[in-house]
């Protein structure tokens, strides 16, 4: 069977999940929803530099919304709830990176999962952190346990090959004095995405935490001028970061969800090193388990900015996911639901067999 696709938005993960759509053999790319005016009526292919498409993009909802599809790829800067409701509502699941992952209790679920029932379609959020590193694989893992004690997922990156300027100085807040970085609401904003992260590892794992998680920010500061792809990061400002996050039994941490985020290793105060990027996770039981992931980030030194491999996995996540969704009982759906989504061979394979 196939599905036709509607993509919301042509970002960095917009233009992988485009590339990623076209390629999987269940899967025909039909229509196209861009932020700015500039970008409307234009191409999809040829903005997304895959070659002409025959696909216009719009930036009318409502265009979208009467378009004859079966899922929309929904992957903004920021999630709009009203939006992601009026989608769901026309009939078309959604599949996202950027929330829903294990939303149980936070606003506006209810209003979701009416929209589900009234359209007869699901939602689904997943990616790699939150999205994947964080719930599926430590759950993965903690098949191969018993009596699991502990569950930590961690990411150690260097931010200079992400170049989103808008999203690495003024969300993430690198280039901003200690004290604005530290009276944001960045810990929460991110909290809220990692905190579903841990609800879902405890569900699956039937732990019974705490009403409260507890949380830390740390940052270093850079004492001489670093370049980065989004321009120089001025001494005393930040220039690295690491937040965690805990999910608590008895005021105890069981499942530990951390990000490490460097502007390189050099000029930071205090000193800061994370070694190779990586994303680790680690299950404490009997027996106790200890898995490292390399090749979701570029090292800068060889990165191609253009194609971050961090945000093709956390597009082909959603990719492969929409055949799942489409087939899912109508309401919000999570990897506790989901069969297991695997990706799809490459086509110049299938060719050779067939040959």
């Amino acid at each position: 069977m196939t599905y036709r696709v509607i993509q919301w938005a042509t970002g960095n993960v917009g233009r992988a999940a485009v590339q990623g759509i076209l390629s999987h053999p269940q899967l025909e790319l039909v229509a196209a929803w861009v932020h700015s005016p500039e970008k409307a009526g234009r191409d999809l292919g040829e903005l997304c530099g895959v070659g002409p498409l025959g696909i216009t993009t719009t930036a009318s909802t409502e265009e979208i919304l009467a378009v004859d599809a079966d899922c929309v790829l929904y992957s903004p800067l920021l999630p709009q709830l009203d939006e992601v409701v009026r989608l769901l509502e026309s009939g078309k699941n959604v599949v996202t990176p950027v929330g829903w992952f294990y939303p149980c209790n936070t606003p506006g679920v209810a209003q979701l999962e009416a929209a589900c029932r009234s359209g007869g379609v699901s939602l689904h959020g997943t990616g790699i952190h939150p999205g994947g590193i964080t719930e599926l694989l430590p759950l993965t893992v903690s098949s191969l346990c018993r009596n699991v004690r502990h569950v930590r997922a961690e990411e150690f990156s260097d931010i200079r090959v992400y170049r989103a300027e808008l999203v690495v100085r003024e969300i993430m807040l690198f280039g901003k004095s200690p004290e604005e970085a530290k009276a944001s609401p960045m810990l929460d904003l991110l909290g809220f995405g990692f905190g579903q992260s841990i609800d879902m590892v405890a569900a699956g794992l039937d732990m019974r935490l705490d009403e409260r998680k507890a949380s830390t920010h740390e940052m270093a500061v850079a004492t001489a001028p670093i370049d980065t792809p989004v321009g120089i990061l001025e001494p005393g400002t930040v220039a690295a970061q690491r937040f965690a996050w805990h999910g608590l039994v008895g005021g105890q941490p069981v499942i530990t969800v951390r990000v490490n985020w460097l502007m390189g290793e050099q000029h930071l105060d205090p000193p800061w090193t994370i070694g190779a990027e990586r994303f680790e996770v680690e299950v404490q039981g009997d027996p106790s388990v200890h898995v490292t992931f390399r090749g979701l980030q570029p090292p800068y030194a060889q990165a191609d900015l253009d194609r971050n491999p961090g945000i093709v996995a956390t597009a082909m996540h959603c990719v492969n996911s929409i055949p799942y969704v489409c087939e899912a009982a109508p309401g919000i759906r999570t990897y506790l639901d989901l069969p297991l989504v695997s990706g799809r061979a490459d086509a110049a394979l299938l060719r050779l067999r067939s040959s």
